[in-house]
C-alpha cells in the first residue's frame, strides 16, 4: 500500500471513529437517519455539482442499480447500527460491529467459495473471535448481562451489512469503474427515498430531531459520506483485501475515545479486545 492510500485510509478511519461518536450521543431513530441522509445529500450537491462540471457524467444504469443496493444495505446498517447505540455501550456494538464483517466475509469464502483455509486465514479467525469472547467477557460459567447481550446481537448485524455494502460498492468500483463521489451521493439520495414513506407521518420526531440535534446531524452528514469516499477511494488503488483490514484501525481508536467520552466500564478488557479483532482482521488480508 503506497503512502497516499495509507493516508486515505488512515484520514478515513479517524473520520469514521470521530462520527459514529457524534451518533452515540443521540437516541436516534428513523427521523434522525433520514435527515443525516438530506444533511449528506444537501451538502455534497456543490461537489457533485463541480464533478459533473468537469467531466462528462452520465448517470449510467450501472450507476443506478449499485447506488440503490449500497442504499438498501446501509439503511440497514445504520438502523442496527442506531440501536445498538441505543442499547449498549458504544465500545461493545463499535468494535463488534467493525471486527464481524470481515468475519463474515472470510468464513462465507471458506464455506461457499471453497477457498482454502490457510494458517493466516485460521489465525485470523481465531483472533477475532477471541477478541470478541474478551469483548464481551463470554465464559462458559457465566451470564452475560443483558447489555452485553444486546450489543453482541446488534454489532453481529450490523457487521453482516458492513461486509455487504463494502462488497457491493467494491465492484461497483473496480469492475464498473464508478466514481466513488457519485456512487455515495446516490447511495444517499435513495437513503432520503427509501426511508422517507416511514418518516413521512412524523414531522413532530423530526422536530425535536433537529432541534436537540441539529449540529449532530450536520456534522454526521458531513463526515460519514467524507470518510466512505475517501475508502472507496483508495479501493481505486488497492485491493480490497487490503483496503478493508487497514480501515478498521479505527476499532482501537473509537473503543479509546468512547471510554474517555462516555466513561464507559472495563475499558482496558475492551480495548485489548479491540487490539485482539485489529490483529485478527490484519491477519486474514494476509491469506
Amino acid at each position: 500500500m503506497s503512502l497516499s492510500v495509507l493516508s486515505l485510509v488512515l484520514t478515513a478511519a479517524v473520520l469514521h471513529a470521530c462520527w459514529n461518536l457524534l451518533a452515540k450521543k443521540t437516541k436516534g431513530k428513523t427521523p434522525f437517519i433520514w435527515l443525516i441522509y438530506l444533511g449528506s445529500t444537501v451538502i455534497y450537491s456543490p461537489v457533485l455539482f463541480m464533478k459533473i462540471q468537469n467531466s462528462d457524467f452520465v448517470f449510467t444504469e450501472q450507476l443506478f442499480w449499485f447506488s440503490l443496493s449500497s442504499a438498501v444495505l446501509h439503511v440497514g446498517y445504520n438502523i442496527f447500527l442506531q440501536k445498538g447505540y441505543r442499547s449498549a455501550d458504544l465500545s461493545v456494538v463499535y468494535a463488534l460491529a467493525r471486527g464481524s464483517g470481515p468475519l463474515f466475509a472470510s468464513v462465507a469464502a471458506i464455506l461457499f467459495l471453497h477457498e482454502p483455509l490457510k494458517w493466516p486465514s485460521a489465525a485470523g479467525l481465531v483472533l477475532i473471535i477471541a477478541g470478541v469472547l474478551v469483548i464481551t467477557r463470554l465464559k462458559l460459567r457465566t451470564q452475560l448481562d443483558k447489555q452485553i447481550i444486546t450489543g453482541l446481537i446488534y454489532g453481529t448485524f450490523t457487521g453482516l451489512f458492513i461486509a455487504a455494502y463494502t462488497f457491493n460498492d467494491a465492484i461497483g468500483i473496480k469492475s464498473y469503474k464508478l466514481s466513488p463521489v457519485l456512487l455515495t451521493f446516490c447511495t444517499n439520495c435513495f437513503g432520503v427515498i427509501l426511508l422517507f414513506p416511514f418518516i413521512v407521518k412524523q414531522k413532530a420526531q423530526l422536530k425535536t430531531e433537529f432541534k436537540l440535534h441539529g449540529w449532530i446531524i450536520a456534522g454526521i452528514s458531513l463526515l460519514s459520506p467524507a470518510a466512505y469516499i475517501l475508502v472507496l477511494e483508495a479501493l481505486k488503488y488497492a485491493p480490497l483485501t487490503v483496503v478493508a483490514p487497514a480501515r478498521e484501525l479505527s476499532i482501537v481508536l473509537g473503543v479509546w475515545v468512547s471510554s474517555k467520552v462516555f466513561s464507559e466500564s472495563d475499558t482496558r478488557r475492551r480495548i485489548l479486545g479491540s487490539i485482539l479483532i485489529l490483529a485478527g482482521i490484519l491477519a486474514l488480508s494476509l491469506s
